[in-house]
């Protein structure tokens, strides 16, 4: 795989360790991280990552409302968003893949899959 930039936005450090450590040690690619909604666009504007993995339920900005925030700024709005959620049911998938996301990760998740599952819902 080629190596690519990866942002995370996620309030839970520990989730943002975990990732970070699991996508570097299977795949070697980059991982960026961002502990809010707010910082999350910030980096992404500045980084333009490959793709962003996005927590939905997070404090201030949630995942929903930071997606929509990315999606109103054009050097952002093409980069590929992942949601990350614990929020499992068909119904709620649905709602997520109907705003325009690019797929649904769902915790708990293997961090070093990480890297084969971004690919796979990417077709990298």
């Amino acid at each position: 795989m080629l190596s690519k930039r990866v942002l995370i936005i996620d309030d839970e450090e520990t989730i943002q360790t975990v990732v970070q450590f699991g996508i570097k040690l299977a795949a070697g690619w980059e991982v960026l991280t961002a502990s809010s909604g707010l910082k999350g666009i910030e980096t992404a504007q500045a980084e333009q990552p490959d793709v962003i993995l996005l927590d939905v339920m997070m404090p201030d900005m949630d995942g929903i409302a930071t997606f929509k925030e990315l999606q109103a700024h054009p050097e952002v709005q093409k980069i590929p968003v992942i949601l990350l959620t614990a929020k499992a049911q068909t119904a709620e998938r649905r709602q997520f893949n109907d705003l325009g996301v690019s797929g649904v990760i769902t915790k708990p998740f293997n961090s070093l899959d990480l890297p084969e599952q971004i690919s796979r819902i990417l077709h990298w």
